[in-house]
C-alpha cells in the first residue's frame, strides 16, 4: 500500500480517537512541514493562526525539545500565555502530543477529546499509527541526475518532445524518466511530483 493510501487509511481512524479535532505536521525541515493535516474548528483554527500560537504554543515546544507522547495536562513545559486553557475553551479541553523523528525531520502530532482524557490503549495506538506514518512518508534523501534533468524541463516549461531533445534523449525516454520521477516521489502526477521534488529540496 503507497503512502498516500496509508493515510486516507489512517485519518478517518485518528478522528474517530480525538473528536475535537487533530494537527499532524509530518517531516517539519526548514520550519515548515513537508505534509500537515487539521480538523479542529474554524473557529479554533483562525484564533491560533491570527495570534501567533504557534510561536508560543507548549505542545510544540515539547514537540521540538523530545520524542514520545505527552499528555497535556501532563506537559512538563510551562503555558504563560494560557493557550492550553484558551484551547480548552474552544472545546479542546484534554489533548495529546506525540512526536517522532529526528529533529531534522520531526513529526509533531496534536489530538484533542473534549470530555474526558486519552486513555493508555488510545495513546498506543495513535502514536503507533503516527509513526508508520512518519515513515511511510519519509522523502527520498535524493534524484537522479537524470531525474532531476527531467522534472527541471518540465518545471521551465518544456513540451515532452523539445525536453527531450534537450537532453538528446528519446520521447519515450524522456518520459520513463518522468515515471521513474513519479514512483521515488511517491507522486500521481508530474506536476505532484515537481512540487514534492522542491519541497523536499531536491532540485
Amino acid at each position: 500500500m503507497s503512502a498516500r493510501h496509508q493515510i486516507q487509511a489512517a485519518l478517518p481512524k485518528l478522528q474517530k480517537l480525538s473528536p475535537s479535532g487533530y494537527y499532524i505536521a509530518f517531516h517539519i525541515r526548514f520550519a515548515a512541514p513537508l505534509m500537515q493535516f487539521q480538523t479542529y474548528s474554524p473557529r479554533w483554527s483562525d484564533r491560533y493562526a491570527r495570534h501567533a500560537y504557534a510561536l508560543r504554543d507548549p505542545v510544540i515546544a515539547w514537540g521540538f525539545s523530545t520524542t514520545g507522547a505527552c499528555r497535556w495536562s501532563e506537559l512538563p513545559v510551562p503555558d504563560p500565555f494560557g493557550i492550553l486553557k484558551d484551547a480548552a475553551d474552544h472545546g479542546l479541553t484534554y489533548g495529546l502530543t506525540v512526536s517522532c523523528g529526528v529533529i531534522t525531520s520531526r513529526t509533531i502530532a496534536n489530538f484533542a477529546h473534549d470530555t474526558r482524557e486519552f486513555t493508555d490503549a488510545e495513546i498506543t495506538t495513535i502514536s503507533d499509527t503516527i509513526r508508520r506514518l512518519h515513515d511511510q512518508l519519509k522523502p527520498p534523501e535524493s534524484l537522479t541526475k537524470a531525474q532531476q534533468e527531467a522534472l527541471r524541463c518540465i518545471a521551465e516549461g518544456d513540451r515532452y518532445a523539445a525536453a527531450a531533445a534537450k537532453l538528446g534523449i528519446s520521447e519515450s525516454a524522456f518520459k520513463a524518466r518522468l515515471i521513474s520521477a513519479r514512483e521515488r516521489l511517491d507522486a500521481r502526477t508530474t506536476a505532484e511530483a515537481l512540487q514534492r521534488a522542491k519541497d523536499y529540496r531536491l532540485l
